[in-house]
């Protein structure tokens, strides 16, 4: 009894100062807050096959569109007027000093060409081409920042689990996966 006292009171102590650590940001992370801060103004690209529908990129979550369905959707991805030049060029001249844009939105649709899945816009769409190469090469042209948005949450992804409240029961996928898989998954194609 009372070593379970002792062993109670012990961690009284110390399992509240462990909960009262507070985030210190590295150098780096100061001057990337800095960064922004100073540069104020920028463009943010939501874009991906989702386009398609006209519905926002949440519509496969909010639709209910199982996988084998939403699959379907990069055959009619075809932006044969993307034109990275005009973009960059449009931010430039709107005074913007960086671009972030959708690499992978929570679909799990890569908008670069992926080593490590075919689920991307070269492999899967008709445009057949690396979104993400051109405006990266443009934007080093015109000295405009380029950041991208990548989205952990993956709803396409079989090892994606646990989905929380999104991406439940209409997929298609066993309500299973292993997560360490994903990481490894994400972490390659990053």
């Amino acid at each position: 009894m009372r070593r379970s006292l002792i062993l109670f009171i012990f961690l009284g102590i110390c399992l509240p100062a462990i909960a009262q650590w507070k985030y210190e940001p590295t150098p780096e992370n100061l001057q990337s807050r800095e960064w922004f801060q100073q540069a104020r103004f920028g463009l943010f690209i939501h874009w991906g096959v989702y386009s398609v529908l006209g519905d926002g990129e949440w519509v496969m979550n909010n639709q209910q569109i199982p996988i084998a369905t939403y699959e379907k959707l990069p055959t009619f991805f075809n932006p044969t007027e993307f034109d990275a030049k005009e973009w960059v060029q449009l931010a430039k001249d709107a005074g913007m000093k960086y671009i972030t844009i959708t690499s992978k939105h929570h679909d799990g649709f890569a908008m670069w060409d992926s080593q490590v899945s075919d689920y991307n816009i070269v492999k899967r769409t008709p445009y057949g081409k690396d979104i993400l190469k051109m405006l990266a090469d443009e934007c080093h042209r015109q000295g405009i920042k380029l950041f991208f948005y990548h989205s952990q949450l993956d709803w396409h992804h079989p090892d994606y689990f646990p989905r929380g409240n999104t991406g439940r029961g209409y997929t298609g996928r066993p309500e299973a996966g292993d997560w360490y898989k994903y990481l490894d998954y994400m972490d390659a194609q990053l």
